[in-house]
């Protein structure tokens, strides 16, 4: 389980799952004004939310690990921007 201490951003418009590495980036500098490599997790989910990507920096490189579901949906979280603070639990 990771420290309760860390951060985990979620980009709450639907995203291109066809992105990788650098679009992903991109997503987590300007659309988050956050810094990619400051070891927080960014959480990246697809328009129909059948597909979850979570990107972050460790030991000198990127990560980027990815889930498809086969049955059901992702739950949506509410927020009133595209930035939103998520728990471990959430």
């Amino acid at each position: 389980l990771p420290s309760p201490d860390l951060r985990i951003w979620l980009y709450a418009k639907p995203v291109d799952m066809r992105k990788q590495f650098d679009g992903l980036i991109v997503l987590a500098k300007h659309q988050l004004q956050a810094s990619p490599m400051s070891g927080e997790l960014f959480v990246f989910i697809n328009r129909k939310q059948t597909m979850m990507k979570v990107l972050y920096f460790s030991r000198g490189g990127y990560c980027l690990w990815s889930k498809r579901l086969e049955l059901g949906r992702f739950h949506r979280v509410d927020g009133n921007s595209d930035k939103i603070n998520l728990t471990w639990t959430q």
